[in-house]
């Protein structure tokens, strides 16, 4: 057992496998490319230029990130309300948009460089206890998932994959120093980079079990918190009260913590009563998934290892328990272990092209209720 954990591992680089960056960069092109023909087609949009193609991506929370790349955290006005957003992503948009004065490009390329290294990463992550093949196709579900245009626009997703990939991997292969690092610019990112520190612990205790060896680099774990204690920091520079944040989310948002089901009960109530157009492009996709996001965490505790299942636990904790529930679809992108499962069950090219198929049409609806502005996700 010892050998299982402690042998010799590579480092923690990012090798460049070319045929997997041909598959992220086709998938990339290709629902870009249909996203345009959506505009065009349904929404009866002329796209004359090669920025008017990006430019339909940016919609709903996106232009968000981009005013504070631009204009920063202020304490009045409408922007005022953005300091729910966490502060790494914008920073990036900025670093990479300013020179170009051009942030809505900063934006693209830094999301086309972390869903790359979020592929690279996952397949590498994968691979420790998978098949070569099991870890290509995991990369290639995560890719192809109802939301995953979130992880090639202007948007989070991709950051914060790469960082939780990052970080996992690291703690696999005993760099925990780098892991907590990592977990700390990911709770930089989004507040969901904060159950990387319960993930972590939970990745300790399993190899303590496996060698029945205490190692003091596990307390590298810790760490994670300092990227969300910066955040209140940033709250407390802009307006005085570290948790800001909070009180903006539950005035604007409507949003405050509760257990699961009362999210969960309104949620069907809005089924029940609300009209057909919001009920199917809202309610309805947001219920689904609540449902098929709790199935998959049940079959992950059967399936892989213990802290991939907290990790699909603590998530869907997360962003359920609220009195309002909104996003799940997309939030469910993060839950990285279903596209693991999907690539499992798929080792027949039978059910490979029926499972691919379905998330292809899945990816195809909902970025048509993204791009036509019925959905936000």
């Amino acid at each position: 057992m010892e050998q299982t954990v402690e042998r010799v591992v590579p480092r923690l680089r990012l090798q460049v496998n070319w045929r997997l960056v041909g598959m992220i960069l086709a998938v990339k092109v290709a629902v870009l490319i249909a996203g345009g023909l959506i505009v065009q087609l349904l929404g009866s949009q002329r796209l004359p230029t090669l920025r008017s193609w990006l430019d339909i991506w940016n919609a709903w929370d996106a232009p968000h990130y981009l005013d504070l790349a631009a204009y920063g955290y202020q304490n009045s006005g409408e922007l005022r309300l953005f300091l729910v957003f966490y502060p790494l992503y914008p920073w990036l948009i900025r670093l990479a948009g300013w020179p170009l004065g051009d942030y809505l490009l900063g934006a693209f390329i830094v999301s086309t460089i972390a869903s790359l290294a979020t592929g690279l990463l996952m397949y590498r992550l994968v691979s420790l206890d998978e098949s070569p093949r099991v870890a290509y196709r995991a990369v290639w579900f995560l890719f192809i998932l109802p939301t995953a245009y979130f992880l090639h626009i202007g948007y989070t997703e991709s950051l914060f994959l790469a960082l939780a990939f990052g970080c996992l991997l690291a703690a696999r292969q005993n760099q925990w120093w780098l892991a907590g690092l990592l977990g700390a610019a990911a709770s930089l990112t989004r507040v969901n980079g904060l159950l990387l520190l319960p993930v972590l612990l939970v990745e300790a205790l399993h190899q303590f079990w496996l060698t029945r060896r205490w190692h003091w680099q596990w307390l590298w774990s810790g760490a994670v918190v300092l990227g969300f204690a910066a955040y209140l920091l940033l709250n407390y520079r802009v307006t005085g009260d570290p948790f800001a944040f909070s009180k903006i989310v539950e005035q604007h948002w409507y949003k405050s913590l509760t257990w699961p089901w009362v999210g969960i009960k309104a949620t069907i109530t809005s089924v029940a009563t609300r009209k057909p157009v919001t009920v199917w492009g809202i309610f309805v996709p947001e219920l689904v998934f609540i449902i098929l996001s709790f199935l998959a965490t049940l079959i992950c505790a059967f399936k892989l290892r213990p802290a991939y299942t907290v990790w699909m636990a603590l998530n869907w904790l997360l962003f359920t328990s609220t009195s309002f529930i909104l996003s799940v679809p997309r939030y469910t992108l993060l839950l990285f272990p279903i596209a693991i499962l999907l690539a499992r069950a798929s080792q027949r090219r039978l059910w490979l092209g029926l499972f691919s198929l379905l998330s292809i049409a899945g990816l195809f609806l909902f970025a048509s209720l993204f791009l036509l502005k019925l959905g936000g996700y």
